[in-house]
């Protein structure tokens, strides 16, 4: 490729790989967390629900921005505090706090997934003798899965581009790499012109790849 990305290319290529790293490890970790307060959100019990409401209201009313830096600068001497001696670097600060956001996101999805799913399902499937875990696992959750994937997807793209905001942890991921080419070269144009073309590269495979995935899951379900 022509300069000043050329002899510079193993930078976006390291930058892209910690981006996508970055993206896969917070989006399993995010599915989990989602996964788990968008059942407790749907709980009879009040006090099961009023954490993981708590949890979505704090995550989805803060910037992305501020929570990466709580969780880089704030987060380990709180926790020293109350005797956890953990250090966090800057990729497991970036995954803590984007795994945070992104499940508060997800939870909500889970959560009127799991809602748009007929009552008398559950009615029907405990008069059968089935209890609360059996019913969610094996009749609830398996059709809510056919109703949640398009937004989960939508949610592990945004992730992938709010991935940018690590870069304010001096994390190296693509955004930053980028910057610090531009930086060097004096040539803002070129250099984020190819950044952009990353993650629009990224986005659109992992965009066909989940696509591929909502099809067979349709095709299941039928």
């Amino acid at each position: 490729m022509p300069e000043p990305i050329g002899s510079r290319a193993s930078l976006f290529v390291d930058g892209a790989r910690i981006t996508l790293l970055l993206t896969v490890v917070s989006g399993v970790i995010g599915l989990l967390i989602g996964l788990l307060a968008g059942l407790m959100k749907t709980s009879s019990l009040w006090v099961t629900r009023a954490p993981a409401g708590f949890f979505v209201w704090l995550v989805r009313g803060t910037p992305l921005l501020v929570q990466i830096l709580f969780v880089y600068n704030a987060l380990p001497p709180l926790l020293q505090k109350i005797g956890i001696n953990v250090q966090l670097d800057e990729f497991w600060s970036a995954v803590v706090a984007l795994s945070l956001n992104v499940g508060a996101y997800n939870a909500e999805v889970i959560r009127a997934g799991i809602q748009a799913i007929p009552r008398g399902q559950g009615e029907a499937a405990r008069s059968l003798g089935l209890n609360g875990a059996q019913t969610m696992t094996s009749i609830i959750l398996p059709q809510a899965l056919r109703v949640v994937v398009p937004p989960l997807v939508n949610n592990l793209v945004a992730l992938l581009k709010d991935s940018s905001l690590a870069s304010a942890i001096a994390l190296v991921e693509l955004t930053l790499s980028g910057q610090r080419v531009s930086s060097e070269t004096f040539q803002p144009i070129p250099v984020l012109t190819t950044v952009a073309a990353v993650y629009l590269a990224l986005t659109t495979v992992m965009t066909t790849f989940t696509d591929q995935l909502e099809r067979r899951i349709k095709i299941a379900g039928r």
